[in-house]
């Protein structure tokens, strides 16, 4: 798990940790430092903020999520990723031109109200409990079987 730094405030960091075995990070090691994390054979980036779906497909790595997503796609390493804003901000053009630009890169981008419906501004809480983790966990299975 490496969520944006902002994202960090949506989660149980301790859990997570203890779950996966492995610290959360969110931020670039120092140099020399071991990487604590193991080699990962895919990635899902959910719910993908607008903010990190622009700023990925500009090929901007200035957080350790974008940064490992970025040598991900240098890697061929599969990717899903499931945006999630509200209604209005969604409609911004170069929301979805970047939409396509990943598509168009080979990340499977599961977008659409079939996926998530959208909700308006400040509600954003009413889809937490339905978000679709599982489609996620099972496109990238699917992804990295097909890759073999």
């Amino acid at each position: 798990m490496v969520p944006t730094p902002d994202g960090r405030k949506f989660l149980d960091l301790y859990a997570l940790a203890e779950q996966s075995g492995f610290p959360v990070r969110s931020f670039y090691k120092n140099p020399g430092e071991p990487d604590l994390l193991p080699p990962a054979d895919g990635f899902i980036v959910a719910p993908a903020t607008v903010n990190t779906i622009n700023k990925w497909a500009a090929g901007i790595t200035d957080t350790l999520p974008l940064g490992l997503l970025n040598e991900a796609y240098g890697l061929g390493k599969p990717i899903v990723a499931i945006p999630y804003t509200n209604h209005l901000i969604a409609r911004h053009p170069l929301f979805n031109d970047n939409i396509a630009r990943l598509r168009s890169w080979g990340v499977n981008v599961l977008y659409g109200d079939e996926v998530v419906k959208l909700q308006p501004p400040g509600e954003a809480e009413n889809v937490r409990e339905t978000f679709p983790w599982q489609l996620s966990l099972d496109e990238l299975e699917r992804m990295c079987n097909s890759s073999n």
